[in-house]
Protein backbone atom coordinates (compact mmCIF):
# COMPACT_ATOMS: atom_id res chain seq x y z
CA UNK A 1 0.00 0.00 0.00
CA UNK A 2 1.42 3.53 -1.23
CA UNK A 3 1.88 6.22 1.92
CA UNK A 4 0.70 9.42 -0.12
CA UNK A 5 -0.64 9.36 -3.86
CA UNK A 6 2.71 10.87 -5.36
CA UNK A 7 3.96 7.32 -3.81
CA UNK A 8 1.22 5.39 -5.47
CA UNK A 9 2.31 7.13 -8.73
CA UNK A 10 5.94 6.39 -8.57
CA UNK A 11 4.81 2.83 -7.35
CA UNK A 12 2.75 1.93 -10.81
CA UNK A 13 5.66 3.54 -12.89
CA UNK A 14 8.06 1.40 -10.95
CA UNK A 15 5.81 -1.63 -11.05
CA UNK A 16 5.08 -1.45 -14.89
CA UNK A 17 9.16 -1.06 -15.39
CA UNK A 18 9.65 -4.17 -13.36
CA UNK A 19 7.11 -6.23 -14.88
CA UNK A 20 8.57 -5.16 -18.64
CA UNK A 21 11.49 -6.76 -17.40
CA UNK A 22 10.78 -9.90 -15.51
CA UNK A 23 8.00 -11.95 -17.20
CA UNK A 24 8.21 -14.34 -13.96
CA UNK A 25 6.64 -10.93 -11.61
CA UNK A 26 3.03 -9.96 -11.83
CA UNK A 27 1.25 -7.37 -10.05
CA UNK A 28 -2.58 -6.81 -9.49
CA UNK A 29 -5.16 -5.69 -6.92
CA UNK A 30 -7.15 -7.89 -4.53
CA UNK A 31 -10.69 -6.98 -5.02
CA UNK A 32 -11.90 -7.12 -1.83
CA UNK A 33 -9.00 -5.52 0.00
CA UNK A 34 -8.04 -3.27 -2.66
CA UNK A 35 -4.81 -3.91 -1.86
CA UNK A 36 -2.28 -4.16 -4.42
CA UNK A 37 -0.86 -7.96 -4.87
CA UNK A 38 2.48 -8.87 -5.85
CA UNK A 39 3.68 -12.29 -7.05
CA UNK A 40 6.98 -13.57 -8.01
CA UNK A 41 8.68 -16.92 -7.37
CA UNK A 42 9.81 -16.56 -3.73
CA UNK A 43 11.13 -15.15 -0.92
CA UNK A 44 14.21 -13.59 -1.89
CA UNK A 45 12.67 -12.65 -5.49
CA UNK A 46 9.67 -10.54 -3.66
CA UNK A 47 12.57 -9.09 -1.41
CA UNK A 48 14.69 -8.02 -4.03
CA UNK A 49 11.37 -6.22 -5.88
CA UNK A 50 10.20 -4.17 -2.92
CA UNK A 51 14.22 -3.52 -2.07
CA UNK A 52 14.56 -1.47 -6.02
CA UNK A 53 11.07 -0.06 -5.96
CA UNK A 54 12.54 2.09 -2.56
CA UNK A 55 16.20 2.48 -4.09
CA UNK A 56 15.24 3.06 -7.59
CA UNK A 57 11.76 4.80 -7.95
CA UNK A 58 12.09 6.15 -4.63
CA UNK A 59 8.81 4.55 -3.44
CA UNK A 60 7.31 4.44 0.21
CA UNK A 61 4.88 1.68 0.82
CA UNK A 62 3.36 -0.71 3.97
CA UNK A 63 4.30 -3.90 2.52
CA UNK A 64 2.53 -7.06 3.99
CA UNK A 65 3.56 -10.34 5.22
CA UNK A 66 3.82 -12.92 2.09
CA UNK A 67 1.27 -15.02 1.09
CA UNK A 68 0.98 -18.35 0.01
CA UNK A 69 -1.13 -18.88 -3.35
CA UNK A 70 -2.70 -21.78 -1.76
CA UNK A 71 -5.55 -23.70 -4.51
CA UNK A 72 -9.12 -25.10 -3.63
CA UNK A 73 -10.25 -28.19 -5.32
CA UNK A 74 -13.15 -31.31 -4.49
CA UNK A 75 -12.76 -34.99 -4.08
CA UNK A 76 -16.34 -36.33 -4.69
CA UNK A 77 -19.44 -35.41 -7.30
CA UNK A 78 -21.86 -33.23 -6.48
CA UNK A 79 -25.06 -31.10 -7.52
CA UNK A 80 -25.73 -27.54 -7.16
CA UNK A 81 -28.56 -25.45 -7.28
CA UNK A 82 -28.57 -21.65 -7.49
CA UNK A 83 -31.93 -18.94 -7.34
CA UNK A 84 -31.88 -15.50 -7.89
CA UNK A 85 -35.12 -14.04 -7.26
CA UNK A 86 -36.22 -10.96 -6.23
CA UNK A 87 -39.67 -9.18 -6.25
CA UNK A 88 -40.27 -5.02 -5.34
CA UNK A 89 -42.66 -3.74 -7.16
CA UNK A 90 -42.28 -3.40 -11.10
CA UNK A 91 -40.10 -5.54 -13.09
CA UNK A 92 -38.07 -8.46 -10.59
CA UNK A 93 -34.97 -10.19 -11.08
CA UNK A 94 -35.33 -14.35 -11.68
CA UNK A 95 -32.73 -16.48 -12.42
CA UNK A 96 -32.52 -20.01 -12.11
CA UNK A 97 -29.45 -22.86 -12.58
CA UNK A 98 -28.89 -26.38 -11.81
CA UNK A 99 -24.91 -27.90 -12.20
CA UNK A 100 -23.22 -31.04 -11.76
CA UNK A 101 -19.90 -30.80 -10.15
CA UNK A 102 -17.25 -33.23 -10.64
CA UNK A 103 -13.63 -33.51 -10.09
CA UNK A 104 -11.12 -33.72 -12.52
CA UNK A 105 -7.73 -34.73 -13.33
CA UNK A 106 -5.02 -32.98 -11.26
CA UNK A 107 -3.45 -30.33 -13.85
CA UNK A 108 -6.62 -30.84 -16.42
CA UNK A 109 -7.55 -27.29 -15.17
CA UNK A 110 -11.30 -26.56 -15.23
CA UNK A 111 -13.45 -27.73 -17.38
CA UNK A 112 -16.96 -25.97 -18.04
CA UNK A 113 -20.03 -27.32 -20.33
CA UNK A 114 -23.64 -26.33 -21.39
CA UNK A 115 -25.90 -29.33 -21.29
CA UNK A 116 -29.23 -27.66 -21.22
CA UNK A 117 -31.73 -29.47 -23.40
CA UNK A 118 -35.17 -28.11 -24.40
CA UNK A 119 -34.62 -24.44 -23.25
CA UNK A 120 -34.96 -24.56 -19.84
CA UNK A 121 -32.46 -21.97 -20.19
CA UNK A 122 -32.72 -20.33 -23.23
CA UNK A 123 -29.50 -20.12 -24.94
CA UNK A 124 -28.96 -15.80 -24.50
CA UNK A 125 -28.74 -16.54 -20.69
CA UNK A 126 -26.00 -19.50 -20.80
CA UNK A 127 -23.15 -17.09 -21.26
CA UNK A 128 -24.24 -15.52 -17.90
CA UNK A 129 -24.57 -18.70 -15.84
CA UNK A 130 -20.92 -20.09 -16.93
CA UNK A 131 -19.66 -16.38 -16.24
CA UNK A 132 -21.05 -16.52 -13.01
CA UNK A 133 -20.05 -20.32 -11.89
CA UNK A 134 -16.23 -18.74 -13.30
CA UNK A 135 -16.51 -15.89 -11.11
CA UNK A 136 -16.89 -18.31 -7.95
CA UNK A 137 -14.35 -20.72 -8.96
CA UNK A 138 -11.69 -17.60 -9.41
CA UNK A 139 -12.95 -16.35 -5.71
CA UNK A 140 -13.01 -19.64 -4.04
CA UNK A 141 -15.27 -21.14 -2.00
CA UNK A 142 -13.81 -23.23 1.04
CA UNK A 143 -10.90 -20.94 1.79
CA UNK A 144 -11.02 -17.52 -0.68
CA UNK A 145 -8.26 -19.57 -2.88
CA UNK A 146 -8.51 -20.26 -6.61
CA UNK A 147 -10.89 -23.54 -7.46
CA UNK A 148 -8.65 -25.50 -9.47
CA UNK A 149 -8.99 -29.41 -11.64
CA UNK A 150 -13.12 -29.48 -11.39
CA UNK A 151 -15.46 -30.29 -13.88
CA UNK A 152 -19.11 -28.54 -13.95
CA UNK A 153 -22.12 -28.98 -16.33
CA UNK A 154 -24.72 -26.74 -16.69
CA UNK A 155 -27.59 -29.11 -16.55
CA UNK A 156 -30.93 -27.59 -15.71
CA UNK A 157 -32.76 -24.61 -14.24
CA UNK A 158 -35.69 -22.26 -15.44
CA UNK A 159 -36.34 -18.78 -16.20
CA UNK A 160 -39.17 -16.06 -16.42
CA UNK A 161 -40.66 -14.69 -19.45
CA UNK A 162 -40.55 -10.93 -18.12
CA UNK A 163 -38.11 -10.88 -14.50
CA UNK A 164 -35.15 -12.57 -15.94
CA UNK A 165 -32.08 -11.13 -17.20
CA UNK A 166 -28.49 -11.64 -17.31
CA UNK A 167 -27.15 -10.27 -14.12
CA UNK A 168 -30.22 -12.90 -12.46
CA UNK A 169 -28.90 -16.15 -14.09
CA UNK A 170 -24.66 -14.88 -13.52
CA UNK A 171 -25.78 -14.60 -9.59
CA UNK A 172 -27.68 -18.15 -10.33
CA UNK A 173 -24.52 -19.52 -11.30
CA UNK A 174 -22.97 -18.46 -8.45
CA UNK A 175 -24.92 -19.62 -6.09
CA UNK A 176 -25.14 -23.02 -8.02
CA UNK A 177 -21.50 -23.25 -8.08
CA UNK A 178 -20.78 -22.75 -4.10
CA UNK A 179 -23.75 -24.74 -2.56
CA UNK A 180 -22.06 -27.97 -5.25
CA UNK A 181 -18.43 -27.21 -4.21
CA UNK A 182 -19.31 -27.31 -0.09
CA UNK A 183 -21.06 -30.78 -0.63
CA UNK A 184 -18.58 -32.26 -2.92
CA UNK A 185 -15.78 -32.60 -0.14
CA UNK A 186 -13.31 -29.64 -0.72
CA UNK A 187 -9.45 -29.68 0.05
CA UNK A 188 -7.00 -27.09 0.07
CA UNK A 189 -4.08 -27.90 -1.76
CA UNK A 190 -0.58 -26.37 -1.38
CA UNK A 191 2.47 -25.05 -3.76
CA UNK A 192 5.13 -27.85 -3.63
CA UNK A 193 8.66 -26.60 -4.64
CA UNK A 194 11.87 -28.86 -5.88
CA UNK A 195 14.82 -27.95 -3.64
CA UNK A 196 18.23 -28.94 -4.66
CA UNK A 197 20.60 -28.17 -2.17
CA UNK A 198 24.71 -28.21 -2.48
CA UNK A 199 26.27 -28.50 0.69
CA UNK A 200 30.11 -29.53 1.91
CA UNK A 201 29.85 -32.90 3.14
CA UNK A 202 30.37 -32.07 6.53
CA UNK A 203 26.82 -29.83 7.02
CA UNK A 204 24.64 -32.90 5.26
CA UNK A 205 23.08 -34.11 8.35
CA UNK A 206 22.17 -31.10 9.47
CA UNK A 207 20.55 -29.86 6.51
CA UNK A 208 18.76 -32.98 6.38
CA UNK A 209 16.85 -32.28 9.23
CA UNK A 210 16.42 -28.95 9.03
CA UNK A 211 14.32 -29.87 5.18
CA UNK A 212 12.93 -32.87 7.48
CA UNK A 213 11.80 -30.05 9.68
CA UNK A 214 9.98 -28.35 6.81
CA UNK A 215 7.99 -31.06 6.06
CA UNK A 216 9.94 -31.93 3.29
CA UNK A 217 10.39 -35.09 1.39
CA UNK A 218 14.33 -36.06 0.70
CA UNK A 219 14.39 -37.84 -3.22
CA UNK A 220 17.71 -38.07 -3.65
CA UNK A 221 21.41 -37.76 -1.92
CA UNK A 222 24.36 -37.43 -4.52
CA UNK A 223 27.93 -37.34 -2.85
CA UNK A 224 31.04 -35.82 -4.59
CA UNK A 225 33.80 -34.23 -4.18
CA UNK A 226 33.56 -33.56 -0.86
CA UNK A 227 30.06 -32.07 -1.43
CA UNK A 228 26.60 -33.42 -1.07
CA UNK A 229 23.53 -32.60 -3.36
CA UNK A 230 20.24 -32.87 -1.82
CA UNK A 231 16.81 -33.11 -3.44
CA UNK A 232 13.85 -33.06 -1.78
CA UNK A 233 10.18 -31.27 -2.17
CA UNK A 234 9.06 -28.83 0.38
CA UNK A 235 5.91 -27.34 0.71
CA UNK A 236 6.56 -23.44 -0.34
CA UNK A 237 5.23 -22.36 2.89
CA UNK A 238 7.85 -24.07 5.01
CA UNK A 239 10.36 -22.17 2.52
CA UNK A 240 10.26 -19.02 4.24
CA UNK A 241 13.05 -17.79 6.16
CA UNK A 242 15.05 -20.57 4.11
CA UNK A 243 18.42 -18.36 2.50
CA UNK A 244 18.99 -17.15 6.50
CA UNK A 245 18.58 -21.04 8.02
CA UNK A 246 21.10 -22.50 5.32
CA UNK A 247 23.68 -19.75 5.66
CA UNK A 248 23.85 -20.40 9.82
CA UNK A 249 23.39 -24.33 9.39
CA UNK A 250 26.54 -24.10 6.89
CA UNK A 251 28.25 -20.79 7.94
CA UNK A 252 27.13 -19.69 5.11
CA UNK A 253 28.85 -22.46 2.56
CA UNK A 254 25.79 -24.36 1.00
CA UNK A 255 23.62 -22.43 -1.35
CA UNK A 256 20.31 -23.83 -2.50
CA UNK A 257 17.76 -23.68 -5.23
CA UNK A 258 14.03 -23.88 -5.51
CA UNK A 259 11.09 -24.15 -8.67
CA UNK A 260 7.37 -25.10 -8.29
CA UNK A 261 7.17 -28.78 -8.92
CA UNK A 262 2.89 -28.93 -8.37
CA UNK A 263 0.19 -28.75 -5.85
CA UNK A 264 -0.99 -31.45 -3.14
CA UNK A 265 -3.55 -31.75 -0.50
CA UNK A 266 -2.72 -29.53 2.79
CA UNK A 267 -2.32 -32.00 6.04
CA UNK A 268 -5.69 -32.00 7.75
CA UNK A 269 -3.76 -30.09 11.36
CA UNK A 270 -2.28 -27.44 9.25
CA UNK A 271 -5.68 -26.67 7.34
CA UNK A 272 -7.26 -24.81 10.74
CA UNK A 273 -4.14 -22.38 10.91
CA UNK A 274 -4.66 -21.19 7.49
CA UNK A 275 -8.13 -20.70 7.53
CA UNK A 276 -7.54 -18.58 10.51
CA UNK A 277 -5.01 -16.89 8.67
CA UNK A 278 -7.18 -15.75 5.60
CA UNK A 279 -8.49 -12.92 7.83
CA UNK A 280 -6.82 -10.09 6.60
CA UNK A 281 -3.50 -9.38 7.83
CA UNK A 282 -1.51 -5.95 8.78
CA UNK A 283 0.54 -4.33 6.76
CA UNK A 284 3.92 -3.45 8.21
CA UNK A 285 5.72 -0.55 7.58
Amino acid sequence: EPKTKADRDKMSEGLQRLAEEDPTFRCFTNEETGQLIIAGMGELHLEIIIDRLKREFKVEANVGAPQIAYRETITTEADGEGKFIRQSGGRGQYGHACIKLQPNERGKGVEIENKIVGGAIPKEYIPAVIDGVEEAIRGGVYAGYQVIDVKVQVVDGSFHEVDSNELAFKMAGIFALKEAFKKANPILLEPIMKVEVTTPDEYQGDLLGDINRRRGTIIGIENKGGQAILNANVPLAEMFGYATAIRSLSKGRASYSMEPLTFEQVPANIVANILDNTKRPPARS
